[in-house]
């Protein structure tokens, strides 16, 4: 190899380096696009919608549930209220033919007097 070949291939190797920047790498950040964007959107969109119907229909469950415990209550509540009237009536039965005024009564037979 003689001096003028291997000076031309140096300046070869040089000006193909020539305007590189050797010492700092810069990295291309990575973004998303707007259709993957929109997609992005749509799909959460579509998760808080769920979301959203799956607390709408526990909260009506729970509203049909406490809707039946209040007519349970209320048949109850009446059911109660008869017992009571019911007790009532059956202690006062068995308190007049117990009492002292009931027992100084004279029983009365029927008498056999027609009326023409």
């Amino acid at each position: 190899m003689t001096y003028s070949s291997s000076l031309a291939l140096g300046r070869a190797q040089y000006s193909g380096a020539h305007n590189r920047n050797s010492i700092s790498f810069r990295v291309k950040a990575k973004s998303l696009g707007p259709v993957s964007n929109t997609i992005i959107l749509i799909v959460l969109v579509c998760l808080l919608g769920l979301l959203y119907l799956s607390q709408v229909t526990e909260t009506n469950v729970y509203g049909f549930r406490l809707n039946s415990l209040e007519q349970q209550q209320a048949s109850l509540k009446n059911e109660n209220a008869n017992l009571e009237v019911a007790s009532a009536q059956l202690q006062s039965v068995g308190q007049a033919q117990n009492s002292v005024v009931a027992k100084n009564m004279v029983t009365i037979t029927p008498s056999a007097s027609a009326i023409n």
